[in-house]
């Protein structure tokens, strides 16, 4: 499972924060910590957690502790219940949520779980972009993925040059 959080960081003054260290989050995830971003990361199993580090990423233990390092949390996880249990599950992403902190789902799951998450974050002053990506394990690798965005204009603006650092075509729909 995998969500990316992101703030102030290194390279484009803002922190970004993955949680889901899988197949295409562990790559996507590495693209942004070699691309010059202050990076946070979380998996439910350990060993990719201590890989990044290695390579200089910050290690968290819970999305509750990502959320609380950065301005944007980025999840890539299997399906909707993952995304849920990241988001609002114990010591999910709310837990550790303030106004302004953006969400970005770059999972593929279901529209419907999509809008109720993103509604659910906007009670807390949250801001949620719906982002899935086409393209595979070598286009996470690559930074070649196809990304189609929605949410607000002005939320897809903030976070775009990270999306530059991850797909070769990023649309706003």
């Amino acid at each position: 499972m995998a969500v990316f959080l992101l703030t102030a960081g290194v390279k484009a003054g803002m922190k970004v924060g993955f949680i889901g260290l899988g197949l295409m989050g562990k790559p996507m995830a590495r693209r942004l910590l070699r691309a010059g971003y202050d990076l946070t990361v979380h998996n439910r199993s350990r060993p990719p957690v201590d890989e990044l580090a290695r390579e200089g990423a910050k290690p968290a233990w819970s999305p509750r502790e990502v959320a609380e390092r950065v301005d944007l949390v980025i999840t890539m996880v299997p399906d909707s219940p993952d995304v849920e249990k990241v988001l609002f599950g114990e010591k999910g992403v709310i837990e550790g949520a303030r106004p302004g902190l953006i969400v970005m789902d770059m999972s593929t799951i279901s529209p419907i779980a999509t809008r109720e998450f993103a509604a659910r974050l906007a009670e807390r002053g949250v801001e949620m972009l719906d982002a899935p990506v086409s393209g595979g394990t070598i286009g996470a690798e690559q930074g070649t993925l196809t990304i189609m965005v929605g949410g607000k204009r002005e939320v897809f603006e903030k976070v775009k040059p990270v999306l530059e650092v991850l797909g070769k075509k990023v649309t706003y729909m």
